[in-house]
C-alpha cells in the first residue's frame, strides 16, 4: 500500500483529510439480534480490538455503552428507540433523508476534544442485500469501518474484505493499516495529510 493510496483511505470526497481512532477503550452494545448473532457482533469487535492492540471494556464511566450497533427493518423504528434522539441530534430529519436514499446503513462518530473517536452509532437496516450477507462477514465489515475513521468514500469500490478459500477475511492490506494506525507513538486524530506517511513507516513491509 502506498502513502497515496492510504492518504486516499481518509481523505472525504469534499478534499479534506481526516484520521480519527479510538482513544477510549471500545464497549459495544447490540439491539435488535439474536444470542447467536450477538456473539458474531463481540468477536468481531474482539478479533479487530486484539489486532489493532487497542482494548475493551464492560462499561464506559462516562457513556456507559459507546459502540451501539442497531439492527431493524425499517428506518422508521428508530424513531421509536426511547432517548436515542438525545444520542444522535436531529434524529428525525436524519430518518427522513435515510429513507428518502433508501440507504441500507449509516454510521454516526462523536469525537473526544482531541479529535479522537469517543463513541459510534452503527445503524443497519435489514434489507433484502444486507439479509443476504452472512453475520461473520457484515459484524466484521462494520467493525472494520467503526475502529477508524474511514473516508466516506473509502470502501465504495473495494470492500475491507477479502475471500480466502472458504473463509471471509479483513484483507492484509486493511489490517496493516489498523494496525499501524493505533500505534501510540501517533496522535489520536490528524487533519494534515502528512500523517498518511507517519502510517506509511509504521506499515509491516512484506518479506
Amino acid at each position: 500500500m502506498t502513502p497515496d493510496q492510504i492518504e486516499a483511505l481518509f481523505t472525504r470526497e469534499s478534499g479534506e483529510f481526516l484520521f480519527a481512532r479510538w482513544g477510549r477503550p471500545i464497549v459495544p452494545i447490540v439491539f435488535g439480534v439474536e444470542d447467536d448473532t450477538l456473539a458474531t457482533v463481540k468477536g468481531a469487535f474482539e478479533a479487530v480490538v486484539t489486532l489493532a492492540g487497542h482494548k475493551m471494556a464492560e462499561t464506559d464511566p462516562e457513556l456507559g455503552a459507546n459502540c451501539m450497533v442497531f439492527f431493524f427493518r425499517h428506518w422508521n423504528e428508530l424513531l421509536e428507540v426511547p432517548d436515542l434522539d438525545r444520542l444522535v441530534p436531529d434524529l428525525a430529519p436524519l430518518v427522513e433523508r435515510l429513507v428518502a436514499v433508501d440507504a441500507n446503513q449509516y454510521r454516526i462518530f462523536r469525537f473526544e476534544e482531541d479529535g479522537a473517536i469517543r463513541a459510534a452509532f452503527v445503524f443497519l437496516r435489514m434489507d433484502k442485500e444486507l439479509s443476504k450477507v452472512p453475520a461473520e462477514t457484515l459484524a466484521l465489515s462494520q467493525v472494520v469501518q467503526t475502529v477508524l475513521l474511514w473516508s466516506d468514500t473509502a470502501f465504495r469500490t473495494q470492500s475491507p474484505l477479502a475471500v480466502a478459500g472458504e473463509a471471509t477475511i479483513l484483507r492484509p492490506d486493511i489490517a496493516g493499516l489498523i494496525r499501524a494506525a493505533y500505534d501510540p507513538v501517533l496522535p489520536g486524530a490528524a487533519q494534515d495529510a502528512s500523517h498518511a506517511l507517519r502510517l506509511f513507516a509504521r506499515l509491516e513491509q512484506p518479506q
